[in-house]
């Protein structure tokens, strides 16, 4: 027999493959997977990106955007910004939307709103958009209103709300609001006034809680980052903070990035379990062609014509899968975005990203090469007279051409994903932990392998048959180890990561947490606060503080403008942030270090630090810490460290200060309410009466805000984890799959013997029981492992699993995989001696 051509091994090949892929579906299935979760997790990260990028000025509302609190700009600082090109000026804060006259409905006579001011250009960019109007610069006395707002005080257009002391017509109700996302997270649905409007209310007082906003429409020459990047250093002790049309919003890119870390973590990890699945169908399929692999070398086919035709096969069911998997992945986004609801950033709409889709093909390329080289390379070289005894005994071993193509594969997918990722190093680090794992189980495939043949012989038949199963020749117990601890860890994880986010749900309010919180009581009428308060609910807890803002723009020696990038977990150095002070340490600190000043500290300014706070800084007591407040730099010395309980839910805060430092300066009061809740309205209804700038916040709204986009995202995560949960089965089956040949001839000769089959199956149980019961350890260490990177790494959240589900998960799990090897155990039992004999 002649080489075979390429034409003729084609031809061998197409006439040898089943039109519906038999023996090779799992090589289909597991880069199907491997490729669609690439491609979808890649096409959406790429259309979220693209949308913030493509409507960055809009979400914005300018070019560049420059935000202070407690105060507006000054008038020769407005006048610069003119310089630069169009200003439009906004002031947004919390404030209490009334209804004014009799209600139609149970809607509660007021609620918590995020009130806006804007000037008669808003918006720069983008539309503000109404229904059933069209949007025009508003008039002192009208009011627009979210749909939310609408429903939730049973308003319309016509109707009237009162913020502070003015009263409002309702002109329309907002479809669109155009720089929403920029805005950042809201506790409460939005209103829009105009600038004098805004004035009306009495809201706007010295000390009062509410941001300014300069968004600049640059003239043509300017450059955004460069302007912005000039004005932070030129104003870097004014307590300004900025963002350009590239960074509109910081948050939702800062979520995307952590999302995609994830989702990066979940997709490799698929990837490279899908692969082993590959491996394990492809030596699956080629066992059961076999004899017809030994007749083509018999009759003189090389093992270059071997190869070749093998390839063509694989290489044909792989693009196929392939293409499958890219087009599952680019329609996929959408879908998602559906289902994510509220906590995707934005809603893009259906475009094909090549970039993802051709990174997603060249992985599936690479996984299709690398893994089913080792069972096609054993095909090409073993002897014929070895493959007609391999159902008997198994050689292994690659040849040198083999390791060489295998490792230049395996630096391919290495390279491509740490030159693709947009964080090289960790994707080193999954695909290192990932190697490590696979090799930590392929080294105990093999111990178990060696202790089984080194055990004493059990008495019990069938216990010293699973025994045997386990070293006898063609025994696959490496590939079956390799595939229970990954379905048993990945089980483990999802546990993991499923009642670590559940908790932290269920966490977010603590056992005794405040009923309300009221910001901005002036700070005059501390003593007026707390009579009412103790009128309407006589055993009311009350805890009143002072509140300002500030931000820390120097620790020790260090400015925090020259840092290249900000310390890891440092989101304290990031813009404003809450300060206060007090004669005695904060109900909900713990002091640990240093000591509190004295009652009526009149020396230079002191200040208490959260220690975790300085542990990031490296700063620590006796060090220097400047804040700017109201634009005004204060250096003060830290003179304790304080450990800030954060569950509490009360007022923590990262600097309080030594009452002389800042009592002097413009601020306003806030307070939390512990009481029985039967008094939350009638409290807040005399709170309003008695101060009509205050803001009433009930605990209650902020736990429903927070706990549905903790469960959202929980939801998220358990969604992409359980695509690795699938590759894990598909791997176990592909296991289950490559050891078919030899179980079946095993069961032959069993009930040629005088074995039943429920005999059979018993011994395969015991034998799959004794490997899940000694993975179990294993699997529940990295799946802990991976689960805890994932909670506290990636999402910066408490480890706090459910022990109790995570070991039932665990059982459970082990319980599925017994099921799956001796559900794939069944069909071997309709097996006649007599036929597979001859087959034989």
């Amino acid at each position: 027999m002649n080489a075979l051509d390429w034409r003729a091994s084609w031809r061998i090949a197409r006439r040898d493959l089943h039109l519906g892929f038999r023996g090779l579906r799992l090589l289909f299935l597991c880069l199907f997977l491997g490729v669609a979760t690439l491609a979808a997790i890649g096409s959406l990260t790429a259309a979220i990106t693209q949308e913030l990028s493509d409507r960055g000025r809009t979400l914005l509302g300018g070019d560049i955007e420059i935000a202070m609190t407690q105060r507006e700009a000054r008038l020769g600082d407005k006048e610069a910004f003119r310089q630069l090109g169009t200003l439009s000026e906004t002031i947004r804060l919390r404030a209490m939307a009334q209804r004014v006259g009799q209600g139609r409905g149970d809607a509660p006579p007021a609620i918590l709103t995020e009130l806006k001011g804007v000037d008669s250009v808003y918006p720069l960019y983008g539309t503000l958009s109404l229904k059933r109007a069209r949007y025009s610069p508003l008039d002192p006395g009208h009011i627009l209103i979210g749909d939310a707002l609408a429903q939730r005080l049973d308003v319309r257009a016509g109707d009237r709300l009162r913020y502070g002391t003015a009263d409002f017509i309702i002109a329309g109700i907002i479809a669109d609001e155009p720089d929403r996302l920029g805005e950042g997270f809201t506790l409460g649905p939005v209103a829009i006034v105009s600038m004098d409007g805004l004035r009306r209310t009495g809201l706007i007082q010295p000390g009062s809680l509410y941001a300014a906003k300069y968004r600049i429409r640059l003239n043509p020459g300017f450059d955004a980052v460069t302007v912005r990047n000039d004005m932070e250093k030129a104003h870097a002790s004014d307590g300004w903070t900025f963002k350009d049309k590239d960074r509109a919003a910081p948050g939702a890119n800062r979520f995307i990035e952590r999302m995609g870390q994830f989702l990066s973590l979940i997709g490799l990890a698929a990837l490279v379990i899908a692969g082993i699945g590959v491996s394990n169908g492809v030596a699956s399929y080629l066992a059961g062609k076999r004899g017809g692999i030994a007749t083509l070398k018999v009759l003189g086919a090389t093992s270059a014509d071997i190869g070749r035709i093998y390839r063509m096969q694989v290489g044909a069911v792989a693009l196929l899968g392939i293409g499958a998997g890219l087009i599952v992945g680019a329609l996929l986004p959408p879908l998602i975005v559906a289902l994510a609801g509220d906590i995707l950033p934005v809603s893009p709409g259906f475009r094909v990203h090549p970039l993802p889709l051709v990174t997603s093909a060249a992985y599936g390329l690479l996984i299709a090469f690398l893994f089913t080289f080792p069972p096609l390379g054993r095909a090409r070289t073993q002897p014929a007279a070895a493959i007609f005894r391999g159902a008997v005994e198994t050689r292994g071993g690659l040849d040198r051409r083999s390791l060489i193509a295998m490792a230049g594969a395996g630096g391919l997918l290495v390279a491509l994903a740490l030159l693709t990722s947009r964080e090289p190093l960790f994707s080193a680090a999954v695909l290192g932990a990932t190697g490590a794992v696979l090799l930590l189980l392929l080294g105990l495939g093999w111990a178990v392998r060696r202790l089984a043949l080194l055990a004493p012989r059990p008495r019990r038949p069938l216990l010293r048959l699973a025994l045997a199963n386990l070293h006898r020749p063609g025994a696959q117990t490496a590939a079956l180890i390799v595939a229970l601890g990954l379905a048993l860890t990945l089980f483990v994880t999802l546990a993991g990561i499923q009642t670590s986010l559940d908790r932290e749900i269920r966490n977010v309010v603590p056992e005794k947490a405040p009923n309300q919180f009221v910001l901005d009581i002036p700070s005059t009428s501390r003593d007026r606060f707390r009579a009412i308060a103790r009128e309407q609910a006589p055993e009311a807890q009350l805890n009143i503080v002072p509140a300002l803002r500030g931000t820390i723009v120097a620790y020790g020696r260090q400015r925090v403008a020259d840092l290249q990038e900000l310390p890891e977990g440092a989101w304290f150095l990031r813009g404003e942030r809450g300060v206060t002070y007090s004669d005695v340490l904060p109900q909900g600190s713990d002091l640990t270090g240093g000591q509190w000043w004295p009652h009526a500290y009149a020396g230079p300014p002191l200040v208490s630090l959260d220690e975790e706070a300085a542990k990031i800084m490296g700063i620590g007591i006796g060090d220097t810490l400047t804040v700017s407040i109201l634009g005004r730099e204060i250096t003060a010395r830290i003179g304790s460290l304080r450990k800030v309980n954060w569950d509490t839910m009360g007022f923590n805060y990262i600097l309080v200060f030594s009452p002389n430092t800042l009592s002097a300066a413009p601020h306003s009061l806030t307070a939390t309410i512990t009481m029985d809740a039967r008094h939350d309205a009638a409290m807040t209804r005399a709170l309003l009466s008695a101060f009509p700038g205050v803001s009433v916040i009930g605990v209650g709204d902020v736990i429903d805000q927070v706990g549905t986009i903790m469960t959202q995202m929980s939801r998220a995560i358990v969604a992409a984890a359980s695509v690795a949960i699938l590759a894990g089965i598909a791997v176990l089956v592909g296991a289950i799959a490559a050891s078919r040949a030899a179980r079946s001839y095993d069961s032959v000769i069993l009930k040629t013997l005088g074995a039943t089959r429920w005999q059979i199956l018993a011994g395969q149980a015991i034998e799959y029981g004794l490997l899940a019961a000694m993975l179990a350890l294993v699997a529940l260490a990295l799946g802990l492992t991976a689960a805890w990177f994932v909670i506290v790494r990636i999402f910066e959240f408490q480890w706090q699993p459910d022990w109790a589900v995570v070991l039932a998960t665990l059982g459970g799990g082990a319980l599925l995989t017994l099921g799956i090897g001796l559900a794939g155990a069944i069909p071997l039992m309709s097996i006649r001696p007599a036929r597979a004999l001859r087959q034989l």
